[in-house]
């Protein structure tokens, strides 16, 4: 699942495409991917919308348009494809952009989990994912003392504690594997027994992770890139996800289930 770093990489190879031009109409193939509003308002209010900037928020794109935020979300492997009138629809292609320069930018989702939400600039706040989300990992409200307190009633692992997106907007599975080995912090500790001192470890761990990720465009793990034609190369950095010995006291690396989610560490630096 793409997180933070990936839908970065998405958004700054969108950008230069797609700044500055307008969303003369929409093509849904299928409805349940638009969330918000219902499908023919989504068809409806899109029209003639221009697109003056693309940003993230947490694991979100957030498309800036005329009169509304469009939001998407692209879960396991939402793919963006631009593409004319004239190409063949693929069958995982699901909802059509039709720009102001007779090109299509096609959302793909082989799975069909990729979300959309068309919501009013001014309704952001009320409507919406976005109002559920916690601070990004580059907030500098984002201390040990607003993570302890986040943390203090919560019993899960810390490992499930650090992916609840209303704590810390954009960490996933990969990237909180990377975070806890790097802090030494075993994934099955309690979250409300993290100390303020582990808390800051987590924190300039997290900042650390993450802008290394985006600099080499995220990772490309089985199956997801995050756009077409680009390949992330933060896999190569991966100091415990997905690795079966430890490099720093060359133990074997523990892939175990940790509510559902694979999690890797090393049961002696992260004792």
């Amino acid at each position: 699942m793409p997180e933070k770093p990936e839908v970065i990489t998405v958004v700054n190879t969108l950008k230069p495409k797609l700044i500055g031009k307008t969303i003369l109409s929409s093509e849904v193939y299928w409805d349940n991917i638009i969330e918000y509003p219902s499908v023919s308002e989504f068809k409806e209010k899109i029209k003639n919308q221009k697109i003056s900037n693309i940003t993230t928020r947490g694991k979100w794109i957030v498309f800036h348009l005329k009169d509304y935020y469009l939001l998407i979300h692209l879960r396991m492997e939402g793919k963006f494809f631009f593409r004319t009138k004239k190409d063949d629809k693929n069958k995982h292609e699901h909802v059509f952009f039709n720009l102001d320069d007779n090109t299509q930018l096609r959302f793909a989702d082989v799975r069909k989990f990729g979300k959309i939400h068309l919501i009013k600039k001014d309704k952001i706040d009320e409507i919406g994912p976005l109002k559920e989300l916690g601070l990004e990992y580059f907030d500098k409200r984002l201390t040990n003392k607003y993570l302890k307190e986040k943390l203090s009633k919560k019993t899960i692992p810390i490992k499930t504690a650090l992916l609840d997106q209303s704590i810390v907007a954009g960490i996933g599975n990969i990237y909180d594997d990377e975070i806890l080995f790097m802090s030494r912090i075993n994934p099955y500790k309690k979250a409300n027994t993290i100390s303020l001192k582990e808390c800051n470890s987590i924190i300039d761990n997290t900042r650390i992770v993450l802008e290394k990720a985006i600099e080499k465009g995220g990772s490309t793990i089985k199956s997801y890139t995050s756009a077409e034609g680009v390949h992330g190369l933060f896999q190569e950095e991966l100091l415990v996800h997905t690795k079966k010995i430890c490099p720093n006291c060359g133990k074997d690396i523990k892939k175990e289930k940790i509510n559902g989610r694979g999690t890797y560490y090393c049961p002696k630096c992260q004792s």
